[in-house]
């Protein structure tokens, strides 16, 4: 709300902070508290934008820095609608609000302390800025306040002198503030008077434990809880006068037999304390744990939706003792399609892997593997992505039309998919890759990801027209007329390079066919194939195993290619002969 004013200062405007007020205070209140000083421009009690309610806290604005000045000096901790208020200089820098300089916590305050008797312990020292004795909803004090002065030097100064003074008929605490977040626990010597004592039986009264615990030293309080209905709840808490005292009583009659229960007596700990503690507790034993069966236990996924726990954990005790296995399920108890089997061993757990990885199980393959933390798993598949990105970065093996990248999954040595891979295909499918096979074999280990540098041929672009510009499910740039065929591994990779002449007439569109040893040539109607061509096919086809293998593994239009080249050299030797 803006307020015309009369002076013509021509000094910059200035802002004052005006906090705690009541939530009834109005800008017009506010306009009526500062209206003595004439250069007064505007006032701003913030509000919550969506119930309009006060957030007790303003702003007030003057032309002179003079009046503002005395705005403060007048103004603060004094009374509006009943509560007193503070008036600082505004700091619009949330850095400068939040960095803690200058800012000194107090504590162990008389309740007859407020807001102007703090600040009048602490002015002597420098410039103070604010000052907040902390109060509950009634006014009543809580025991603590913050002092924040103009500079840490002045800070500094206020704690030397009077931390562990008497203010108040009691001994102040003065210290650095410090956020709950940067705060750390106390040592294991640190001085207590409180005593926490839990696990008290029923009958247990605060006579008894006065009478049990003044036998370690003068008692300064002491309660026991107790419900609506004053039954004991079955802890209290006792206040010794001495630190000494209390250090001695926990010591004697934690574990100790009082009624028919034995008690446990510790230090009195914040909430905020003892969830630290218990926090930290639970991240060690979660450490432990994961170091104890770190490499025995096992991760299983694509599980059936009907299996059940006793199922999953008779299934895999064939390899071993079971210690705990689990199905994970959402909130409507629905399998979640994966869960964790943990063994006695690690060897137990490897043979796990070995022998159930691939096992058709209620009609699905079971993925088995050691259980991973969530942070392993993220830095192997960075590990694993990098090598990816290093194998596309890397020298091309061959040429690809239409954009397409060499990279699939390669089967293991010994390992040849039971079905041929279908045109357009550049990964195997889920259905088709090693280790998802039939129950009775399963490969001991899985292959790496890694690029491949067989070659990738151009098929018919008739057979493959719908797959034209997609491969596993992704939209491909159409820069070229040929789709891509996989080709399996047959034999170890060798560098594949594929002539300037060839690759011009690829580009062409001629049409390319597959040949054992990963070149691609042309084929024209009435073409021969060149002697220097057969004599290479030849060289690489040769043995019988080899060629029993590369059978296996192709296709049957693959497997009439390649008897006819193997055929073609031994019928042209024959007609030469002749």
């Amino acid at each position: 709300m803006a307020v015309p004013s009369a002076a013509t200062v021509t000094a910059s405007p200035v802002s004052l902070y005006v906090g705690d007020l009541h939530p009834d205070v109005s800008d017009a209140n506010l306009i009526e508290t500062f209206s003595e000083f004439k250069s007064l421009a505007s006032v701003h009690v913030c509000r919550d934008s969506s119930t309009g309610r006060s957030l007790c806290y303003g702003y007030v604005n003057f032309i002179s820095p003079q009046d503002a000045h005395h705005a403060i000096e007048a103004k603060n901790h004094t009374l509006l609608n009943g509560k007193m208020i503070r008036v600082m200089w505004s700091l619009r820098d949330p850095d400068a609000r939040k960095n803690g300089v200058g800012n000194v916590f107090v504590k162990n305050l008389s309740d007859s302390i407020d807001n102007v008797g703090l600040q009048e312990l602490f002015r002597k020292f420098g410039n103070v800025i604010s000052c907040k004795v902390a109060t509950f909803e009634d006014g009543k004090s809580k025991g603590y306040g913050f002092v924040q002065f103009e500079s840490e030097e002045s800070a500094s100064a206020a704690i030397e002198k009077l931390n562990d003074t008497i203010f108040g008929d009691k001994q102040i605490y003065v210290g650095k503030f410090m956020k709950k977040s940067d705060r750390v626990l106390p040592s294991p010597d640190v001085k207590y008077t409180n005593l926490y004592i839990k696990d008290l039986d029923p009958e247990i009264t605060e006579e008894t434990l006065q009478e049990k615990f003044s036998e370690f030293g003068k008692i300064a309080s002491l309660v026991v809880a107790k419900d609506e209905n004053g039954a004991s709840r079955g802890f209290g808490f006792v206040n010794f006068e001495n630190p000494d005292d209390a250090k001695k009583a926990m010591e004697v009659m934690n574990g100790s037999q009082l009624g028919s229960k034995v008690i446990y007596v510790a230090r009195a700990q914040k909430k905020a304390e003892r969830e630290q503690i218990l926090r930290q507790q639970f991240e060690e034993r979660r450490k432990e744990q994961i170091m104890k069966y770190k490499a025995s236990n096992v991760y299983v996924k694509n599980i059936d939706d009907e299996v059940t726990d006793e199922e999953l954990r008779d299934h895999f005790s064939q390899c071993g003792t079971i210690t705990s296995s689990k199905l994970m399920r959402d909130n409507k108890g629905l399998c979640k399609g994966f869960g964790f089997v943990c063994f006695s061993s690690p060897e137990e757990a490897a043979k796990a892997v070995s022998t159930f990885h691939g096992y058709m199980f209620h009609n699905k393959p079971l993925y088995v593997a050691i259980a991973q933390r969530k942070e392993d798993r993220q830095a192997h598949l960075q590990l694993q992505y990098a090598q990816r990105m290093a194998g596309l970065a890397g020298p091309s093996t061959a040429i690809f039309p239409g954009g397409y990248h060499p990279l699939y999954y390669t089967a293991p040595t010994g390992v040849v998919p039971q079905v041929p891979p279908r045109p357009g295909m550049m990964y195997q499918p889920l259905g088709l890759r090693p280790g998802w096979r039939a129950n009775g074999f399963v490969p001991p280990t899985r292959p790496a990801f890694q690029p491949s540098s067989l070659p990738m041929v151009p098929s018919n672009p008739r057979q493959t027209r719908q797959n034209r510009g997609r491969m596993n499910g992704h939209a491909l740039p159409q820069g070229g007329s040929h789709s891509v065929t996989y080709i399996p591994q047959l034999q170890q990779p060798t560098q594949t390079i594929i002539p300037s002449k060839d690759q011009s007439n690829l580009q062409r569109g001629g049409q390319a066919k597959y040949v054992p040893n990963g070149r691609a040539r042309e084929v024209n109607k009435g073409s021969r194939v060149p002697p220097a061509a057969s004599n290479s096919v030849a060289a690489v086809s040769q043995g019988s195993e080899m060629l029993s293998s590369m059978l296996a593994a192709a296709s049957p239009e693959q497997q009439k290619t390649i008897l006819g080249e193997r055929l073609y050299p031994l019928v042209q030797k024959h007609q030469g002969c002749c």
